[in-house]
């Protein structure tokens, strides 16, 4: 099994060092374990949000020196760069310095709104909730659009506190799965909401059956912030992916898809290429 969601303090929100998050996966039994820590942004540091641009060459050589040290687990290097609509070429720009083997686009704005962020929760009533869903979803959509993504991350993340839309959701999310399936991004089961206030993992069930059918691969995060984190909840996530018809996951190396049968807790699985 792989987490491929996994950050580190350089970002200024999460905990531990490094090598405490590879320990713990290994305690865990994963046969692989990807960082993900968030992509620098312009303030990102001052706000607690990423790293600095000074910070990512420290970061990438980091995970170099945890695969050496540490050949009994793959250990994988991935970012999670925020999508904002006008960054495109700023993102582009700094992935082409790196040889990652993953990059996790994810939506956390809308507009300047930081929609998941605690500080932001009042703007939450000032808003209209149906409309809000509408905005995020429409953004997943475009992110998957530009191909700088190989995996979208907690593609329901809207509902982190726990608010629902009014209406149902079955336009935007045929739209999006089928956006998704057009530019062959994977999507990512996240534990993480377990540990929010929604208390559901992303993306709902819902979600999942729909984009299965769309033929959509998966791949396992439990966005950790701290090593504990590291693997947690993931026999939910795996029930909850079996549930929805998946039989297989994917994982990344130099941003190349290989697909394994789900049940397999090693690299032997289907292993074949996805092109």
């Amino acid at each position: 099994m792989i987490d491929y969601h996994v950050h580190t303090k350089l970002c200024g929100h999460a905990t531990g060092e490094m090598v405490d998050y590879v320990k713990e996966a290994i305690r865990g039994e994963l046969d692989e374990i990807g960082f993900s820590d968030h992509l620098p942004m312009k303030g990102g540091k001052e706000d607690n949000l990423t790293m600095t641009l000074d910070e990512l060459p420290n970061y990438v050589d980091e995970v170099m020196s945890l695969r050496k040290s540490f050949p009994e687990i793959q250990i994988k290097l991935g970012i999670e760069a925020d999508y904002v609509p006008g960054n495109e070429s700023y993102i582009k720009e700094i992935l082409a310095g790196y040889s990652f083997d993953y990059v996790i686009g994810s939506v956390h704005y809308i507009g300047t709104w930081a929609f998941d962020h605690p500080r932001k929760l009042e703007e939450w009533d000032k808003r209209e909730v149906d409309l809000v869903y509408k905005e995020y979803f429409e953004l997943l959509r475009k992110s998957a659009r530009t191909s700088l993504f190989d995996i979208i991350g907690h593609c329901d993340l809207v509902k982190k506190f726990g608010h629902r839309p009014s209406t149902g959701l079955s336009k935007e999310l045929n739209d999006t799965a089928q956006v998704f399936k057009e530019h062959k991004v994977a999507l990512e089961i996240n534990t993480s909401g377990l540990r929010k206030p929604v208390n559901e993992i992303y993306p709902s069930f819902e979600i999942l059956r729909l984009y299965q059918k769309y033929g959509i691969p998966i791949v396992f995060g439990s966005d950790a912030h701290a090593p504990g984190d590291v693997g947690r909840d993931f026999d939910k996530a795996i029930s909850l992916a079996k549930q929805a018809g998946y039989k297989e996951f994917v994982t990344f190396e130099s941003r190349k898809k290989v697909a394994y049968k789900l049940d397999s807790k090693s690299p032997e699985g289907l292993n074949v290429p996805i092109t």
